[in-house]
């Protein structure tokens, strides 16, 4: 099928327009255009790539919603596991340090390992939600997976490109062959609230705590269930590295 120049022009414009607006609301938290300007922007580009379907590409915003899984998820194993954290709950005992064995345990552990006295630490709020890897080849989003057990996860590509939180392209230039990010989906409070408002308004079922409506909303079979949940993301960690370095 034959290319056409201003076809390709539009909508490589029309996809910069859409990112940049996705960048600067659910990341930056600076909206720039009304959601009506957004939506017309979003139409436009679907009509144009269904009319060529040669310029639909992977990391395109319109694939922000994908196709309905035929069965299960597909299992995806770890290069690098994903280690959870560890809890301490212990309450017990008269003074402070009784009172936090598990943590005096776990500080003695580093001690031991570092041969040093009094580790400095920090300390900085867990987000409740659920963890996920995300694969990018040449800065292009190609896989999504939830930690699972550590060593092997889930395959959630589909539901992962609807939060438009995700970039499916990555900004900027220069970035390695493979990067692995790792990072946490979460529901915020105010967004499981609204969902259950209108859940409750419509006679649906309620999401019983954010961290189940996130978790139950990245493990739908169909895309199009998670594209309607807004679900954020943060990222935290880097994975697998290969040719080339951060910049």
């Amino acid at each position: 099928m034959t290319r056409h120049p201003d076809a390709a022009a539009h909508a490589a414009t029309l996809r910069e327009q859409i990112e940049q607006a996705n960048y600067q609301y659910h990341v930056l938290d600076e909206p720039t255009i009304p959601d009506a300007e957004y939506d017309r922007l979003m139409r436009e580009l679907e009509a144009l790539e269904a009319k060529h379907p040669e310029l639909a590409r992977p990391d395109s915003p319109t694939r922000k919603v994908g196709a309905r899984a035929t069965g299960g998820f597909a299992e995806v194993r770890h290069a690098i596991p994903m280690l959870s954290l560890g809890n301490a709950f212990s309450e017990e005992g008269e003074t402070d340090r009784e009172r936090f064995s598990e943590v005096a345990e776990f500080e003695r552990r580093i001690e031991q390992t570092l041969d040093r006295r009094a580790p400095v630490f920090s300390v900085e709020p867990k987000l409740d939600g659920l963890a996920i890897s995300l694969r990018y080849e040449h800065g292009v989003f190609v896989q999504g997976a939830t930690r699972g057990d550590g060593e092997t996860g889930e395959d959630v590509t589909a539901n992962l490109r609807t939060v438009r939180a995700i970039p499916l392209r990555l900004r900027g230039k220069g970035w390695p062959e493979v990067l692995e990010v790792r990072g946490e989906v979460v529901m915020l409070r105010k967004d499981f609230e609204a969902f259950n408002e209108h859940a409750r308004t419509h006679g649906e079922k309620t999401l019983a705590n954010p961290r189940n409506g996130a978790a139950g909303s990245l493990r739908q079979l169909d895309p199009a269930i998670t594209a309607k949940r807004k679900l954020s993301f943060f990222a935290y960690a880097v994975g697998v590295v290969e040719g080339g370095e951060l910049p």
